[in-house]
């Protein structure tokens, strides 16, 4: 095969990859029972978090929080892909961490708890950053896939009747 023929079957398989992925949606009555469930799951963790106290009991309520947050948004993101689903994901679990990081954060004093602070928003600011960095970048490279396989299209039409393998 020649590099033209192998650019045009990468370029296809990997559109076809990325389209495959994002046409599986799930059916309404698979999200709504998904969706209950996790509603569910929330409720048994809140009762649970009502056996500690103090800030333990807020740890345990941001964690359940954050897991409920979590699991909602990876529902609608199998429910309806897109291209951004991995980003909004990456995006609530760094904002669950943060809610908990606060939280444990409250069981210090003075320049303690503001160092804590401080790192439970850095850690929060670069993880929005590291999932925005990932999502331009999954963005980037459906756009050179698209730009690759129209490049391979107008090539092919370029020479109508040449051949598709080259003989040594």
């Amino acid at each position: 095969m020649n590099k033209l023929s192998i650019s045009a079957i990468l370029a296809v398989a990997s559109l076809s990859f990325s389209a495959g992925t994002m046409a599986q949606n799930m059916p309404k009555s698979e999200y709504k029972a998904a969706e209950k469930n996790i509603v569910a799951e929330y409720k048994s963790a809140r009762v649970n978090c009502a056996s500690f106290a103090g800030n333990a009991r807020d740890i345990c309520m941001a964690e359940a929080k954050g897991r409920d947050k979590v699991a909602k948004v990876e529902l609608k993101t199998r429910y309806k892909p897109s291209r951004e689903s991995g980003y909004q994901i990456s995006v609530a679990k760094a904002e669950a961490d943060y809610a908990v990081a606060k939280e444990k954060c409250d069981d210090r004093a003075g320049k303690a708890k503001k160092v804590c602070l401080k790192g439970a928003k850095a850690a929060l600011v670069q993880a929005k950053s590291d999932a925005k960095a990932q999502l331009l970048l999954t963005l980037s490279s459906d756009i050179k896939a698209h730009e690759g396989a129209d490049f391979v299209a107008k090539e092919q039409l370029k020479t109508p009747g040449a051949s598709t393998t080259t003989n040594k």
